[in-house]
């Protein structure tokens, strides 16, 4: 980054906006960091070397060009809002709101300030999803027939958000980008093991206008960690998981055919392909990805837009959830 470069100020650096201040600092575009908690804003400040200020301060900045925001979910609108109405743009983690209305509000303040404004759906950027994405679109394989996702740990239990929230945004983006459509149907089944109120499982359903069907299942309960997304074309399953250990093995592909013999479907594998792809952080391409926008004036591959159209599968997906289908 130059000096001319966007200054980004932080706002909020605790569980995941540690990581998002350190990817801007690594590119050369933080500009300072904002947080409620005293020692979280210390210990940002003193290792990243960017001063700790107040978001009034950061909004009255001329020399801050845009805020990102990784704050609890209730809160991104009134942050977002704020930060546009002030001249910045914007980076919102997932999800951009919780309701259809705040992202309208925001997407027309956004377009009328001519500001960008972008949303966290990190594997959208990661270079494997990426590729996965590429192969399909080619053909190479024949159509997409059916994709299906899992996100499912024994991990952080959330006390504010439930598991479809918290876990499903990420899938919900990768499916709406390989299938290139919005589904038509959505149905979903839950259940609140730990709090009564808050579902740690979830299931989610699929539809679209094309004839593609899509599953999402995510789960905090879950005995291992598996992150996972798999396209099922006509000739292969392509393969993104991410919770591989080892980077070459992230994206496989796992070609097969199925011929008729005597009557009678067989299907036959063939070899399993592991498709090269460059290493790169993919919070640090998000980052520069965002940072390029404000740059260049071009829409962020995860714009509001898309922001918009996972929070419409997830609004639809809570309400089958809450009445079992």
């Amino acid at each position: 980054m130059t000096a001319s470069s966007p200054r980004v100020a932080q706002l909020g650096v605790g569980y995941w906006g540690k990581n998002l201040a350190r990817n801007f600092s690594e590119i050369g575009a933080l500009a300072a960091v904002m947080e409620l908690d005293p020692a979280l804003a210390q210990t940002a400040s003193s290792t990243l070397g960017v001063p700790a200020i107040s978001f009034e301060d950061a909004l009255a900045d001329p020399s801050i060009d845009a805020i990102s925001v990784a704050t609890r979910a209730e809160t991104h609108f009134q942050f977002a809002r704020r930060a546009i109405e002030a001249g910045k743009h914007v980076f919102v983690e997932k999800p951009l709101v919780l309701d259809l209305a705040e992202a309208d509000t925001l997407i027309a303040i956004a377009a009328a300030a001519d500001r960008v404004l972008m949303v966290g759906h990190l594997l959208r950027y990661h270079p494997k999803f990426a590729h996965m994405l590429d192969i399909i679109r080619s053909g190479e394989y024949g159509p997409l027939q059916y994709v299906y996702s899992d996100r499912l740990s024994l991990g952080k239990i959330r006390t504010e958000e439930n598991v479809l929230w918290s876990f499903a945004p990420h899938d919900i983006s990768m499916i709406l980008a390989l299938t290139g459509e919005e589904p038509s149907i959505v149905t979903a089944q839950g259940s609140a093991m730990v709090d009564p109120a808050i579902e740690d499982w979830s299931t989610v359903q699929l539809a679209f206008p094309s004839g593609v069907k899509g599953e999402i299942r995510t789960s905090w309960l879950h005995y291992a960690k598996v992150q996972k997304i798999v396209a099922i074309c006509r000739d292969a399953s392509i393969v993104f998981e991410d919770s591989a250990a080892e980077w070459d093995r992230k994206l496989a592909v796992h070609p097969y055919a199925v011929a008729v013999e005597n009557g009678i479907p067989v299907p036959k594998r063939g070899e399993t392909l592991y498709p090269a792809t460059d290493f790169a952080e993919p919070l640090k391409l998000e980052c520069a990805h965002f940072v390029s926008c404000i740059a260049q004036g071009n829409a962020p591959l995860t714009d509001a837009a898309e922001g918009k159209a996972v929070l419409r599968v997830l609004q639809a997906a809570e309400a089958a959830m809450k009445t079992a289908g």
